[in-house]
Parts: structure tokens; C-alpha cells; sequence
């Protein structure tokens, strides 16, 4: 299935995208394409495959929650771009 020129348009209308000429005869071949692709795709059997929402094993990666040692009120500060003693200095947001 080749698309018109005036089908590519109409899609980049819907897109938002201003396109010359040249790229909506680049686009309509690469699109082809791609309808192309996904009509083969189509074409598989594949009612012996159960539905899934992915290949992967469910597996927990997070590790466990644990406390730790807390930062001293000097180590959360060290990178701050602007502080003052053990706080940190941001500009207003209000007007007042």
C-alpha cells in the first residue's frame, strides 16, 4: 500500500508538521513501509500465543529497606549552590 502525497499531508496536518515537498516524498515511501510491515505482521497466526504484557520474568528489583547512617546537617548542605549555616538559600517565589 503506497500512500498519497495528500495522505502523507493530511497526517502531518494532524501532527502539527510543516513539511516541503521533499519530505513528504520521503515520508511517503518510509511510511509505506512501515503499513507494509505491520500488514505482515497482521498476517501471522498467533492464536497459540497467550496474551501477555511482557516476555521478561516479574522480578523485584528494589532492593530491601533498610535504615542507614544519616548525613550530618554539613554533608546535605556541601553541594547546595547557595546556602546560609545549615540551611539552604533559594530565591522568593512570592512577591512578598
Amino acid at each position: 500500500m503506497e500512500l498519497s502525497h495528500q495522505e502523507v499531508r493530511r497526517i502531518a496536518e494532524l501532527a502539527k508538521l510543516d513539511l516541503t515537498d521533499d519530505e513528504v516524498a520521503l515520508y511517503a515511501g518510509q511510511l509505506s513501509h512501515i503499513l507494509d510491515y505491520f500488514r505482515r505482521l497482521q498476517e501471522l497466526d498467533t492464536s497459540h500465543i497467550l496474551p501477555t504484557a511482557s516476555v521478561l520474568p516479574l522480578k523485584n528489583v528494589m532492593r530491601e529497606d533498610a535504615p542507614g547512617t544519616p548525613l550530618t546537617p554539613q554533608q546535605v548542605i556541601a553541594n547546595a549552590q547557595d546556602k546560609l549555616g545549615d540551611q539552604f538559600r533559594v530565591s522568593a517565589v512570592l512577591d512578598e
